[in-house]
């Protein structure tokens, strides 16, 4: 039966994992079982020969003719140095156990001249040697020799030795190297005018790894700058962190790109101990960078525990790493210490690359874990390059330090896709949280709107009640009241009498059409209507004008219409009947309500029509009209055709 898809994905995922785990483990055991030191197979014949310094035409090892034992201290300067220690010494190796790096080196060969004049050559045991005494047996005894140094920018690694025309010497040289495994004894002899060139074919047999290194060192300069400009810029405090993983990083690979492979002081202080310092302080800011970057804290809380540890393991390592090689001798101890703090590294590295992919749904960890994979097994590789030689033709790839490099510049790619990944997000995030807070607002002005237009409707409601409550109740006493007394008064009756009822009915008619409009429960359209065409009734039942009313269509839709709409097409259509009753001697009315995406109002009377030049004696009441249905967005219109034509409209949709 054939495997699902999923269940062969995860088979790949297994045996991927597998493979990995299996590099991961078999990189791990070659870096710490390889041997640290290199046998050296010297025919024995040659221990004791001369070398002649006339047939060194550019440069020659010597190893093969020099006996050499390391001693537990100083005895060479108090005259208790016993040569004969010499006499059955072997090849020293080329390199030191870790307990004779702090031990002298004393080494023994013989050279002739057979020259009519002085010959000189410049002696070279190897790099790192900070202390090199010359001495010369003569008749058993060791004679200080002239410290001579060559006139070069790499010179205290080389020493001057002489001899005498047609005569032979026995040379005794005191050898302290600086504190480091690496170091190797090769010695050799270099012509005297082949100095400058010796020094510059060791110092430039490299070129290709300088190049790569300097390239690197700009890019983590670029990164140090955007670091310091985004820290500054948006207040990141992860990107100071950065900056400074970044800064020591990029200054530990500049000076070794520098200083290595010269006789310099500067070179032997970086390679003894400051090299492991920058780098140790610089991945302590690169811990406490990604405990902010991934914001661990919140998220993560088992990598937030991970790197704080880490992070101090560090710092005290480091601590006592500095107390250990500045004041003792303990290299041992020193050495332990920086393979201690190596491996605590590697074993954070490694649970984080766990930890990533079984959080591997997270984009971010995705692109974080790939980095410091790569970086974790480059890095892996160069530490093996330190204690064993791999098999690469091209010198460039031989290099720890280029190997490092590569894992470094690998885990700076995938740092800048998750730095653009999370960049993107924030922006994503930060429109969305932006969109969120418009979106609040505006729901709070539309809240604060609402309670607004509540509270005029209560006030409305309120003022209506009042109005119709008192004021309603007054009219109708006043008109009451003075039909009482004309009724009293009968022939004698006075015409202020009959004033006074008509204008009560005229502010009772008005108070009601006002309240009317205040009243919120009324804002609809059909209401509107309705009202219209009982006013029209009510205003020409006593007269001998003849109404029609016409409704297209006559089930009307319930459309909001705001009070101040309402209010303003009833007095218009109020004006309009008006005008009809006092100026049109007409004895028929008709008003037409059309009801579509507008509202269209069209009163026609059969009177003597309005004279268009003669429209001033209409002037304010046709103004107001016009004013009214201006301000509520409408528009009002008249014209003469067998009588007067007036339109109203007003948009139902904006």
């Amino acid at each position: 039966m054939p495997l699902s898809i999923n269940r062969y994905i995860n088979m790949l995922r297994v045996k991927n994992l597998y493979f990995f785990y299996t590099c991961i483990t078999f990189l791990v055991f070659q870096l710490f079982t390889a041997t640290t030191t290199i046998a050296q197979n010297k025919p024995a014949s040659k221990l004791d020969a001369y070398i002649n310094l006339n047939d060194i035409n550019f440069y020659k090892e010597i190893s093969a003719y020099t006996r050499g034992i390391h001693i537990a201290d100083r005895e060479i300067f108090t005259d208790t140095f016993n040569v004969d220690r010499l006499k059955d010494a072997g090849t020293p190796p080329q390199r030191n156990t870790l307990k004779q790096v702090t031990q002298p080196l004393v080494i023994k060969f013989n050279v002739r001249n057979d020259e009519d004049s002085t010959a000189s050559v410049w002696f070279f045991p190897g790099y790192y040697f900070w202390q090199i005494e010359v001495y010369q047996l003569i008749n058993n005894k060791l004679v200080a020799q002239p410290k001579i140094l060559p006139d070069t920018e790499d010179s205290i690694g080389y020493r001057k030795l002489s001899v005498a025309p047609n005569d032979s010497a026995t040379f005794v040289i005191e050898l302290q190297c600086i504190k480091t495994h690496i170091n190797r004894f090769i010695p050799r002899l270099i012509g005297e005018p082949f100095m400058e060139a010796f020094a510059a074919k060791q110092h430039g047999h490299n070129k290709t790894g300088e190049i790569v290194t300097y390239f690197l060192c700009g890019l983590l300069a670029m990164m140090v700058l955007y670091s310091m400009a985004n820290y500054y810029q948006e207040g990141n405090i992860e990107f100071l962190y950065y900056s400074g993983y970044a800064f020591f990083t990029g200054l530990m690979l500049f000076t070794k790109a520098v200083f290595t492979f010269r006789a310099m002081t500067p070179g032997y202080i970086i390679e003894e101990s400051f090299d492991f310092i920058l780098h140790a302080v610089g991945i302590i800011f690169y811990m406490i960078f990604m405990r902010s970057y991934l914001n661990t804290k919140q998220k993560h809380p088992f990598l937030y525990k991970l790197y704080n540890s880490g992070s101090w393991i560090l710092i005290v390592g480091l601590i006592i790493y500095c107390c250990v090689f500045y004041f003792t001798d303990n290299f041992v101890l020193q050495y332990g210490l920086e393979n201690g703090m190596k491996l605590a590294l590697l074993i954070v590295m490694l649970i984080f690359i766990v930890y990533a992919r079984r959080n591997w749904n997270d984009k971010l960890m995705r692109y974080v874990f790939w980095g410091n994979l790569m970086l974790l097994i480059f890095s892996l590789l160069s530490l093996s390059s330190i204690v064993m030689q791999l098999p690469f033709s091209n010198s460039v790839f031989k290099s720890s330090v280029f190997q490092y490099e590569i894992g470094l510049f690998l885990e700076l790619v995938f740092f800048l896709a998750a730095l653009n990944y999370k960049n993107n997000r924030r922006i994503v995030e930060e429109t969305s949280e932006s969109e969120r807070l418009k979106a609040e607002n505006q729901r709070k002005e539309y809240e604060k709107e609402l309670a607004v237009l509540k509270a005029q409707e209560v006030e409305r409601q309120r003022i209506s009640a009042d109005m119709h409550d008192e004021l309603g109740a007054g009219m109708t006493v006043i008109r009451l009241m003075s039909e009482m007394a004309r009724h009293k008064m009968k022939e004698d009756t006075p015409i202020e009498i009959d004033k006074i009822s008509q204008s009560a009915d005229d502010v009772l008619n008005k108070m009601n059409a006002i309240i009317w409009s205040m009243n919120s429960g009324n804002d609809s359209l059909d209401n509107t209507v309705s009202y219209i065409r009982a006013y029209a009734q009510e205003y020409f039942e006593n007269t001998d004008i003849n109404l029609r009313f016409q409704l297209i269509p006559e089930n009307l839709p319930h459309i909001e219409l705001s009070g101040d709409k309402r209010r303003n097409i009833f007095l218009s259509v109020k004006e309009s009947l008006n005008n009809i009753l006092k100026h049109a001697h007409a004895s028929e009315v008709s008003i037409k309500v059309t009801i579509d995406t507008h509202l269209e109002v069209t009163i026609k009377d059969n009177g003597k029509g309005i004279n268009m030049d003669a429209i001033r004696r209409f002037g304010n009441g046709l103004n107001n009209i016009k004013r009214r249905m201006e301000g509520i967005g409408g528009t009002y219109e008249i014209f003469a055709n067998d009588g007067t034509v007036t339109i109203l409209n007003l948009p139902l949709f904006w």
